[in-house]
């Protein structure tokens, strides 16, 4: 239970990604809701399941392929399954309140479940930006930059890559 405490700080933008404890079956276990989630999420706004299983597929591999590569070229590959642990959990905490958010939005269009949907995504690109910031030791502005191309490199390029396939 500690471990989830250290890991939940994370998304409050206060542990050090470094020092979380190294946990493979932390990393299972987020990675499968990860993609279970994902895949509930896509099968929902595509209403192709085969499609979604494939996009979602995608972008799991582009996402750990991107922060292999990010540790890799700043010679920090030791920390790979505490960041890409802290990037899982964290995405996971957010689509517990994204996933209600979704249903709001889709049944009401209620102005402010835009407004709410939108302050998610930005804490989660706060947490991901927090997350590279630490890991990579960088300044605010090139963490956001870097966040900004692993949105970019996963979720965007699995879209696009999707819609080739």
């Amino acid at each position: 239970m500690d471990i989830l405490k250290e890991y939940l700080a994370v998304c409050w933008l206060q542990n050090d990604p470094l020092e979380l404890p190294r946990s493979p079956s932390l990393f299972k276990n987020s990675l499968l809701l990860y993609f279970v989630i994902g895949y509930l999420l896509q099968a929902n706004m595509i209403d192709d399941p085969l499609e979604a299983f494939y996009e979602i597929t995608l972008q799991i591999l582009l996402m750990l392929m991107f922060l292999g590569i990010l540790l890799l070229l700043n010679k920090a590959l030791y920390v790979y399954i505490q960041v890409t642990t802290a990037f899982l959990f964290s995405a996971n905490i957010i689509s517990v309140f994204v996933i209600p958010v979704m249903v709001w939005l889709t049944v009401t269009e209620d102005v402010y479940s835009y407004y709410l949907f939108s302050l998610l995504l930005a804490w989660y690109f706060a947490i991901v930006s927090y997350i590279i910031k630490h890991t990579l030791d960088v300044n605010v502005a090139a963490s956001m930059v870097l966040a900004l191309f692993y949105f970019i490199a996963t979720y965007l390029s699995a879209f696009a890559i999707g819609q080739l396939i």
